[in-house]
């Protein structure tokens, strides 16, 4: 296994054309190829503006919409791992936040429906509910590569540390984040998050949101970032739009986890006994 590689983070500027959204993920991805990336990532919803309104008519369908297709021909061109953001998709009526990822021969290596929609109501902050347009979907997500294995989770799953528990029992060591985090929780939650998630499972956690638009219905709060599985910040991005790079030694992180093995020292039998006869409160 290689001791490290290189991962591009593509913070792009999303508008409401959407072939105008495609040109600048394909600039941004022959970016961060050129400078050597192996594995590249774009933001949430990056072909369209975040947004209930947006989401049914940008939406396409696997394996014939445009941006499905380009994403699959940007891997092969750029002879890279792609992970594209993610995008509206319809399927039997129903519409989901999807993440496809596809590999250096173009073929699709994993499909993430995102599984827990962003549903807020935040006095003088932000109101939201994604569940009014989208489902969700029900399927932990994760992919292999020469490198190593890598989870993929899109922006609120990364609020649920069952679910990054999960893929590092899986055995990935990088976990894949399209995110559109927003002016309220961005600068409240978005660095601690992703830190948390890298401290708590030992992994590389790299969030990539779309640039800020201070004139869009949903700000993005972008800054997008790779965090070490020290839980330390390796990279981060401002708010403009920006290819951030960086090197993923994995020789790192399994130092990490030889002299701290905290996955080792779970005691799963005390854990699931705790729960039992207690009343749920939430």
């Amino acid at each position: 296994m290689p001791l490290n590689f290189k991962l591009g983070l593509c913070q792009l500027p999303v508008t409401a054309e959407k072939i105008v959204n495609l040109n600048n993920a394909r600039r941004a991805v022959k970016e961060a190829a050129s400078g050597g990336c192996q594995l590249v990532a774009l933001p949430e919803m990056f072909n369209c503006p975040y947004g209930n309104k947006f989401f049914p008519a940008y939406a396409e369908e696997f394996p014939a919409g445009e941006t499905i297709n380009i994403l699959a021909h940007l891997a092969r061109e750029h002879s890279v791992y792609l992970v594209g953001g993610s995008i509206p998709e319809r399927e039997a009526g129903n519409l989901y936040n999807t993440s496809f990822v596809f590999g250096p021969d173009g073929n699709l290596l994993a499909r993430h429906r995102k599984i827990h929609l962003f549903d807020i109501d935040i006095p003088g902050g932000i109101t939201f509910k994604e569940s009014a347009t989208l489902s969700a979907g029900d399927t932990v997500t994760v992919f292999d590569t020469p490198f190593c294995r890598v989870g993929v989770a899109i922006c609120y799953d990364i609020r649920f540390p069952e679910l990054s528990r999960t893929m590092a029992l899986m055995g990935i060591h990088l976990l894949v984040l399209p995110a559109a985090f927003n002016m309220t929780t961005g600068p409240a939650h978005w660095e601690l998050t992703m830190r948390a998630r890298a401290l708590d499972n030992q992994i590389y956690v790299a969030a990539v949101s779309p640039a800020r638009d201070e004139k869009a219905d949903y700000v993005a709060y972008g800054h997008s970032m790779v965090t070490t599985p020290w839980g330390d910040v390796l990279v981060q991005a401002d708010e403009k739009p920006a290819v951030l790079t960086a090197d993923i030694d994995l020789q790192y992180l399994c130092r990490i986890r030889q002299q701290l093995p905290l996955l080792k020292h779970r005691r799963e039998s005390v854990y699931q006994g705790i729960g039992r006869g207690f009343k749920e409160y939430v």
